[in-house]
């Protein structure tokens, strides 16, 4: 999030905490954790206008639903109140680690 949004600070934070709570609705198929907890959410960019612009990306870029994920993640962001345009980028730079998963995840697939 930029400083000096024209968003008050206290309507940013609860756009944001609704916004990974959204992410937080969409699972990797392939892996029993949300996208979030798994680390596939590289940027979350909110602008004055409330637009939100997305860097996201795969566990491997074979991943069988890379070409319905983006979309899955801008339905999920959509839906959250006083959310304007929201833009879903696919990166691969830096590639996707294990390590980028949060401790959350890595129980809930038995990591350890």
């Amino acid at each position: 999030m930029e400083p000096g949004s024209g968003i008050p600070a206290h309507q940013l934070e609860a756009l944001t905490g609704d916004i990974v709570a959204a992410l937080k609705s969409v699972y990797d198929p392939e892996i029993p954790a949300d996208i979030y907890e798994i680390g596939l959410i590289y940027r979350v960019d909110i602008d004055d206008d409330r637009n939100v612009d997305i860097d996201m990306t795969l566990t491997a870029p074979g991943c069988p639903v890379a070409g319905e994920m983006p979309g899955w993640v801008e339905n999920a962001v959509s839906s959250v109140a006083g959310v304007g345009v929201v833009t879903v980028n696919m990166v691969f730079d830096p590639p996707w680690t294990p390590d980028r998963m949060s401790e959350e995840a890595k129980v809930a697939i038995n990591w350890y």
